[in-house]
């Protein structure tokens, strides 16, 4: 397996500032993060979300996906997707990250999944997804880019069998499922090796971070509250160990692209160097 980060986890380092480290700290791939800034975003200290550096623009056009794209390749390290927050059922967009990804030279894209608030029925949402994605899968074929469906809380996929009840019958050659076990602890949490089991040959991409639970007050009737919030890689509730066994043995030779939102390093080299040495650790131990 190879290493990846997504540069939203990056989000006080240039293009150029981030491959350098990303090289230096052993990463093999970069996952572009794909958003319009928000406004007045140069006036805000970098943040994953917010002003963050290390995102291509929709407005950059492609001289700045071609500046991503070189950044990249001057450091040997392979752009392998670039990754939006899409609309389920906006296929204008959806073609426009397309071209953004062929012009990078990527091999991935994320694809718009509904959310899920009790405000409109599940079937509702599932018919919208299956229609969108068996249209996306159309597009993705045309590009030569595989779409991805992130398994994500607060969306009608939070588990792996509620992602492939979504790209079930759709050719795994250009839509694939993005397995990410740390979303899985806010919702969704299944047994790994069935869920990697289940997605067969959909299983095209994992996130590797941690979340852990926290008590969160008392309610009404006296019961103790609890939350879910990020942690770092090691700390949180997903056992990596069991993970990376579990993903070698369903046969698993993708990227690990590191998503961490924990803030336990105040550093992205610091996180990096982290993150690459507990994988190698990891596999090493599995091998």
């Amino acid at each position: 397996m190879k290493l990846s980060i997504f540069t939203v986890a990056t989000p006080e380092l240039s293009p150029e500032e981030l491959v350098r480290v990303a090289s230096e700290a052993g990463i093999d791939g970069i996952e572009w993060r794909y958003k319009e800034a928000p406004e007045n975003a140069s006036e805000q200290k970098p943040s994953f979300w917010g002003n963050n550096l290390c995102t291509l623009l929709p407005s950059g056009g492609e001289e700045m996906a071609d500046q991503f794209h070189e950044a990249a390749a001057a450091h040997g390290l392979s752009s392998i997707s670039v990754t939006p927050y899409l609309t389920a059922g906006d296929l204008e967009a959806t073609e426009d990250v397309l071209r953004k990804a062929k012009r990078v030279g990527a091999q991935f894209i994320r694809l718009g999944v509904p959310g899920y608030d009790r405000s409109r029925p599940f079937g509702e949402l599932f018919a919208l997804a299956r229609q969108y994605l068996k249209d996306a899968e159309g597009l993705c074929r045309q590009y030569g880019i595989k779409g991805l469906v992130e398994t994500h809380h607060q969306t009608i996929a939070p588990s792996a069998s509620a992602a492939y009840r979504l790209v079930e019958g759709l050719d795994p050659s250009f839509i694939g499922v993005l397995y990410d076990p740390g979303n899985m602890v806010h919702e969704g949490f299944e047994n790994y090796r069935m869920g990697m089991e289940i997605l067969g040959p959909y299983l095209a991409h994992v996130h590797v971070k941690n979340a852990a639970f926290a008590t969160d007050g008392t309610a009404e009737d006296g019961s103790v509250k609890w939350k879910s919030e990020w942690s770092g890689v090691k700390e949180g509730v997903v056992p990596w160990k069991q993970v990376i066994a579990d993903l070698k043995a369903v046969g698993y030779d993708g990227y690990l692209g590191v998503e961490d939102f924990s803030g336990q390093f105040p550093e992205t080299q610091q996180m990096l160097k982290h993150f690459v040495q507990y994988m190698r650790e990891l596999l090493q131990a599995e091998a």
